[in-house]
């Protein structure tokens, strides 16, 4: 398909609707609750289902003013005591409230539509985003978990995966990943170019990446906390639909009514029975410079699937219990051959994440609650290399990677004045393997590492809002790891400082400790040479890894203007050589390091009726030091992203919904190497002294909402997206790979970015 009619299917729809779905006036003065929401479902456009005994005999009264649909729901929720619950940006249900509105006068909100509407900063300086409100972003047609996320200042991709997030300087490894209070350790699917959590049924996020809730204690550098709903649904909610990648369908339905409710989510590729372009261009970009793309005498089989499971029960109007259940599984098979060698090869890949949830939520007054809750996580890696001749097997590499994660915990939270206070303990086991082994006429162990971990921690802190000039959060953590012999203490601050009407100051300090983390595997093995390897701290050659940051910043929100600064400086004690992804002559062994890393992050929104625009800019100086390497001197950390630049333009209507983004950022560090003409071996100048050249693209996406009828309740959604539209070839990173099956001592590898890529939508929820 040609690009001219690439930019035809999306500009069409532009003569077609101009309505905008922003800010309407409305008022109410001592209304019946069913006329008001009868109202709201025609200013704005929704469909709102109830039952009759939420809203019978309640009279409503709101001023005259202009409001946005959330700002209505939220208003009525306080009114009513129920609580709104949005399916999708057309139908909406009201549930019992259960108590919970009290809670909601502490995530005041600092920032509202922060990028675009369904995300928001709130008071604790964490990031909000709600997937079934969030409106369209540059290059997505879906609210993808992790790929909306790096659209925020200060988190970035270098390698443009969906879970390859490097926030303020950290790796990925350092950011604590949750769905429904399971830890997740899988790093996505397709190699990471896809989050393997379903959008569909996401109901929040939340982000953070400084001032974090001392609940929060396992990783340095962010926290994303996914969570589904906890609510009992009202009636059926069902959907399907399917992209250039994969499919999926989704099902939620009370079992009892206000009692008993079911959630069931599947999501497959289809690349096993159709290949579309959006596919082959990924595969191109993950498996480059392996046998995948390099042998004609090739052939792959490759899936991968994810489904989900929740149970809400409602015990009585103080307990709720849920169960959760996640399943995340990549497969890839592959098998070519050496014609005149007749040689057979075959690599076989499955990485899998299993995990399952119970939780209890008490309230023991409108004022006080508990939340318990008991999770574990399962994750392995499988990697076989299996080498035949004259249909005889002569080899088998194999490489195994397994986690079991158990984890209980409780906290009770009380408010009082408009503050709450909090206190929780949490003890957590993990048991973490990984083994190298060689298969010729005998088993050669590589490498192996059987490590266990059980962590007890207490927690607390205190929320202030009650102060007018000021906001703070105190808190603290401490953790004994019994294996370890070893306690920290984790100290929190977040201050807001009120400087005006619309002007804040932004202050905090925090201690973090990180005892699992991952590792460059040092054995060639073709497809999964990218693959990185979790292991614990030992507390001796791999101790526990501590992160100490402080920020200060400035927040400004007025008449539709948007400004974050934020600068930061983080000091990072136990990091490995290995983690860090540094490679040349010197380093052939394990060694700890430091890490300094320096930035600041800029964000600047404007929103001009029907178009919203906005930009974000951020500085990051990470430098590491090892004994015995660089001559024991600080030097570029090979994931710094030194200047980057995002900015977005998009265009909304009632139905229809324009995006078009463009992303900068200088190139990542290699280390120069040159060839020794008599030995013929490779040889190191420096470490990480040189860069690739600048990275850049511009990304459309555009999405329509339709009905199916006026009458019904099924809607559609169609999308189409472009990412890279000017087909840039960015040079992504330059590797040096250790190569054990070859005379040469390393392989040096480039790695380029994807190509012009489309992708579709089409989807259907009822």
């Amino acid at each position: 398909m040609k690009f001219s009619l690439y930019l035809l299917i999306i500009l069409l729809p532009f003569t077609a609707f101009s309505q905008e779905n922003a800010a309407f006036s409305i008022q109410f003065n001592k209304v019946q609750a069913n006329e008001a929401i009868l109202k709201v479902e025609k200013v704005y456009s929704v469909k709102i289902s109830y039952p009759n005994k939420l809203i019978d005999n309640k009279i409503i009264s709101l001023e005259d003013k202009k409001r946005t649909l959330q700002d209505v729901l939220d208003e009525l929720s306080v009114v009513l005591n129920v609580s709104f619950k949005i399916i999708n940006q057309r139908y909406i249900v009201i549930n019992e409230a259960e108590h919970e509105a009290n809670y909601q006068q502490l995530d005041e909100v600092i920032i509202k539509d922060y990028l675009t509407r369904g995300i928001t900063k709130s008071v604790d300086a964490s990031f909000t985003i709600k997937p079934k409100l969030l409106d369209i972003l540059p290059g997505l047609i879906e609210a993808d978990v992790l790929e909306s996320i790096q659209e925020l200042p200060g988190v970035i991709s270098p390698d443009e995966t969906a879970s390859g997030l490097n926030v303020r300087g950290g790796t990925p490894d350092q950011n604590q990943i949750i769905w429904d209070g399971i830890n997740i350790y899988h790093s996505g699917h397709l190699f990471g170019m896809i989050s393997p959590f379903n959008p569909n049924i996401t109901e929040s996020i939340k982000f953070y990446n400084k001032g974090t809730n001392p609940r929060f204690g396992e990783r340095i550098s962010s926290v994303v906390d996914i969570s589904t709903s906890n609510d009992i649904p009202y009636k059926r909610n069902s959907g399907f639909g399917f992209n250039g990648i994969s499919g999926d369908v989704y099902f939620e339905a009370p079992l009892i009514k206000n009692k008993l409710s079911i959630l069931v989510a599947y999501r497959r590729s289809y690349e096993n029975l159709f290949e579309t372009g959006t596919f082959k261009r990924m595969e191109q970009k993950v498996f480059q410079n392996s046998s995948i793309l390099d042998n004609e005498y090739s052939e792959e089989k490759f899936h991968f699937n994810d489904y989900n499971l929740k149970l809400n029960y409602k015990l009585n109007a103080n307990n709720k219990i849920s169960a959760s259940l996640i399943h995340i599984d990549n497969d890839l098979q592959h098998d070519y051959q050496n014609v005149t060698k007749n040689r057979f090869y075959q690599d076989y890949l499955d990485t899998e994440n299993n995990g399952f949830s119970l939780n209890w939520r008490k309230n023991w007054s409108t004022k006080t609650k508990q939340i318990t809750q008991l999770s574990y996580s399962d994750y392995g890696l499988n990697y076989s290399f299996i080498t035949a001749e004259n249909e005889n097997q002569t080899s088998d590499f194999d490489k195994e990677n397994y986690i079991k994660d158990f984890d209980f915990s409780t906290e009770i939270s009380t408010l009082s004045n408009n503050n709450t206070s909090s206190f929780g303990y949490q003890t957590s086991f993990k048991n973490v393997s990984y083994a190298f082994a060689e298969t010729t006429d005998l088993e050669n162990v590589l490498d192996t590492n059987n490590s266990k971990i059980n962590t007890h921690s207490l927690f607390a802190n205190y929320s202030n809002r009650h102060l007018k000039s000021f906001n703070f959060d105190l808190g603290m953590r401490a953790n004994y790891y019994k294996e370890l012999n070893a306690f920290r203490l984790e100290p929190r601050l977040l201050l807001i400082q009120k400087l005006g009407n619309h002007l804040k100051l932004q202050a905090s300090g925090e201690i973090k400790n990180q005892i699992i983390y991952q590792i460059n595997e040092s054995v060639f093995s073709d497809i999964s040479k990218n693959n990185k390897l979790w292991r614990l701290s030992d507390g001796k050659e791999s101790p526990i890894v501590n992160g100490k940051q402080i920020t200060l910043g400035l927040l400004y929100h007025n008449n539709g203007w948007s400004f974050d600064f934020d600068s930061y400086f983080k000091k990072v004690k136990g990091i490995s050589s290995l983690s860090s992804g540094v490679f040349n002559e010197e380093d052939q062994n394990y060694r700890i390091g430091n890490q300094h890393i320096y930035g600041l992050d800029f964000y600047a929104k404007k929103d001009f009726n029907k178009i919203k625009t906005w930009i974000s800019y951020s500085i990051n100086k990470t430098d590491n030091r090892f004994e015995g390497i660089n001559n024991n001197q600080y030097f570029t950390a090979s994931n710094e992203v030194n200047h980057a630049i995002s900015t977005s333009i998009a265009y909304k209507t009632k139905r229809l919904q324009v995006a078009l983004g463009w992303k900068w950022h200088t190139g990542m560090p290699y280390t120069i190497t040159t060839t020794n003409p008599n030995t013929n071996n490779v040889e190191f100048v420096g470490v990480n002294t040189e860069r690739l050249p600048s990275y850049h693209r511009l990304d459309l996406s555009s999405v329509y909402n339709f009905s199916f009828s006026e009458k019904s309740n099924t809607k559609g959604k169609i999308g189409f997206s472009i990412w890279n539209l000017y087909n840039q070839k960015n040079h992504l990173s330059r590797g040096m790979i250790e190569n054990n099956g070859s005379n040469d001592s390393v392989v040096i590898e480039d790695y380029y970015s994807l190509h012009l890529t489309p992708n579709f939508l089409f989807r259907v929820s009822w």
